[in-house]
């Protein structure tokens, strides 16, 4: 070899040239760089994010991992239980968390540091929770709503102290926010519930800056009651339904997205125990075949869930290897029943 050709290419591996890797032989589990098993059978797994983030479960419940749940549906609430924003799909009855600044208040309102002024709603004498406000069951009186509120945050704070592996699906960077106290609403007020005051709330798109800082000091408050919890970080692949910010929604969706991709490398490479993984390589990269999308290019196919949760679980400790007609059928899959549920962020469009 002639000292010309003596360069870094030359030792590269067979991952970092695009026609090897990508024009052909692709392969989704070459894209994790992380070397150990992300997720063991003795894990207890935590899940937050975007709705995207509630297709974990089902697939981890099959391949025999261990989902962990702290905060059970009542019997007494039972008629309430199949609600249609995803509060019961999640560890503790968070529901989808869109941003990571609205994450980063769930923990501190977990721990007592944060309390919103804006604390509830009374719509027709009922109680609506503005951070849940999906729920079907709505308090009946002040007080139940904060037995019921205090209860929730601390079945989601011993779901936080209890994970070994935390999932993060980071979904959006637009927000909607108290502007007496920087409250993260998880959908424009009066959307699903409450009355939009121009006085009280606005609209906020959060900064490359913004979103990395959350992040980092997140993880950072969720080692102080967690030391040794793993986070395994992605950045889902549904785009915006809207935007608020006077751009044409795809281009709001792809800084949305940009944004949200840096902030989750940033923390891998400055975090010990944070990995990334790319399940929005998978499912928008140019390799990935049309079948991905629904007709209205927005919402992701089972397909697409299949193949990113056949990657995920191939780096995981499960018997055998897990392919799209091992994992779930089809008509199981979330991906299917979010054609009948709905996000908060859809609200924006009804």
């Amino acid at each position: 070899m002639t000292e010309l050709s003596k360069h870094p290419y030359k030792l590269a591996p067979s991952r970092a040239f695009w026609s090897r890797a990508v024009s052909n032989a692709f392969d989704t589990t070459d894209l994790i760089s992380h070397d150990g098993v992300l997720i063991r059978k003795t894990d207890k797994v935590v899940s937050a994010g975007s709705c995207f983030a509630s297709n974990l479960v089902p697939y981890l419940d099959k391949s025999g991992l261990s989902y962990h749940r702290t905060e059970i549906v009542h019997p007494a609430f039972a008629e309430f239980a199949d609600d249609n924003f995803g509060y019961a799909k999640f560890s503790a009855s968070y529901g989808n968390i869109y941003t990571v600044r609205q994450l980063l208040q769930l923990l501190r309102r977990c721990r007592g540091q944060f309390s919103p002024q804006e604390g509830f709603w009374v719509e027709d004498g009922m109680y609506v929770d503005p951070f849940r406000p999906g729920l079907k069951f709505k308090a009946r009186s002040e007080q139940e709503f904060w037995a019921l509120t205090h209860q929730h945050l601390g079945k989601t704070l011993v779901a936080f102290e209890e994970a070994t592996v935390f999932v993060l699906t980071l979904g959006l960077t637009e927000a909607w926010l108290s502007i007496s106290d920087g409250a993260v609403f998880p959908a424009c007020p009066g959307a699903i519930a409450g009355k939009f005051d121009e006085t009280r709330h606005r609209y906020h798109n959060f900064s490359v800056a913004e979103v990395e800082a959350d992040l980092l000091t997140f993880i950072s408050e969720m080692r102080e009651i967690n030391p040794h919890v793993k986070f395994i970080t992605t950045v889902s692949p549904v785009p915006l339904v809207a935007t608020a910010g006077g751009q044409h929604v795809l281009c709001a969706s792809t800084y949305s997205k940009s944004v949200l991709r840096v902030a989750a490398e940033t923390a891998a490479a400055k975090l010990d125990n944070v990995v990334y993984f790319p399940a929005f390589e998978i499912v928008t990269g140019p390799q990935a075949p049309d079948k991905f999308f629904e007709a209205d290019k927005r919402n992701v196919t089972a397909a697409a869930v299949d193949s990113v949760m056949c990657a995920l679980l191939a780096h995981c400790e499960v018997e055998g290897a897990m392919t799209p007609s091992t994992t779930i059928p089809v008509k199981e899959s979330l991906a299917t029943l979010l054609v009948d549920s709905e996000c908060e962020e859809v609200m924006s469009e009804r």
